[in-house]
C-alpha cells in the first residue's frame, strides 16, 4: 500500500486493498446462492451487452474513477469474484456506484450472492469489507495517471493527430519562419511521439 506522510487522517477507517500511485485495487469474493449461478451468468451476459449502451458509458463517465472491472464465476458455479481498479477513496468509489445506473446493474448481479444487502444499503460497505481480499501484488502501468487524465490525454492526442493531418500544418512545417521552433528538442520530441 502506498504510504502518505503528513497526511490528514481519513474520516473513514482503513479499507482493504493495495494502491499504486493514484490507483487502488478492489477484489471481492462471494458465495453464490444455491441454484443462482445460471441466473447470475444471464445477468452478467446482460451486463456485458450493456457495456455498449451509451447510458452505461455516461454513468461510468459520471463516476469518472473506474479504470477496469471484471466478474468471474468459479469453483463449479459456487463462488463469484468481482475485481476492479479505481482512483481515489474506497468509500467514495462505493458511494459513486450507488448513485448511478451502474449501481442498479451491480445490485442485479450481486443479488445472486449470499447476504448482499444492496449497494444503497447503509451496511453495504461493511459487507464489502468482509468479502474483500487485498491483492498480494498490485502494479499499474501508469501509476500517476487518473482515469480523468487518461481521458484528457486521449482527447489531446486525437486533436493533435487531427491537426497533423491538415494541409495547413504541413505548410507550417515547410514555412522558413517556423524553422527555429521546429528545430527545438521539445518540438522534435513532439513529432517523434506523434509518429510512434
Amino acid at each position: 500500500m502506498t504510504a502518505t506522510t503528513g497526511a490528514t487522517p481519513s474520516a473513514h477507517p482503513e479499507r482493504p486493498g493495495r494502491s499504486d500511485g493514484v490507483s487502488r485495487e478492489f477484489t471481492v469474493f462471494t458465495e453464490i446462492k444455491q441454484g443462482h449461478a445460471d441466473a447470475m451468468r444471464e445477468d452478467l451476459a446482460m451486463l456485458a451487452d450493456a457495456t455498449n449502451d451509451q447510458r452505461v458509458h455516461a454513468a461510468l463517465r459520471q463516476i469518472g474513477t473506474l479504470h477496469d472491472a471484471r466478474h468471474v464465476i468459479f469453483d463449479n458455479d459456487t463462488r463469484h469474484m468481482f475485481a476492479s481498479v479505481f482512483d481515489g477513496s474506497w468509500d467514495n468509489y462505493i458511494d459513486d456506484f450507488a448513485q448511478t445506473e451502474v449501481g442498479d446493474r451491480f445490485d442485479k448481479v450481486f443479488s445472486h450472492t449470499e447476504g448482499f444487502p444492496g449497494v444503497k444499503d447503509p451496511g453495504v460497505k461493511d459487507w464489502f469489507v468482509s468479502h474483500q481480499e487485498p491483492a498480494g501484488v498490485f502494479v499499474s502501468s501508469y501509476p500517476d495517471l487518473t482515469v480523468q487524465q487518461v481521458w484528457k490525454d486521449q482527447r489531446v492526442s486525437e486533436a493533435f493527430q487531427a491537426v497533423l493531418d491538415t494541409p495547413e500544418f504541413r505548410a507550417a512545417l515547410e514555412n522558413p519562419a517556423n524553422a527555429e521552433l521546429m528545430a527545438t528538442p521539445a518540438f522534435q520530441r513532439l513529432l517523434e511521439e506523434a509518429s510512434a
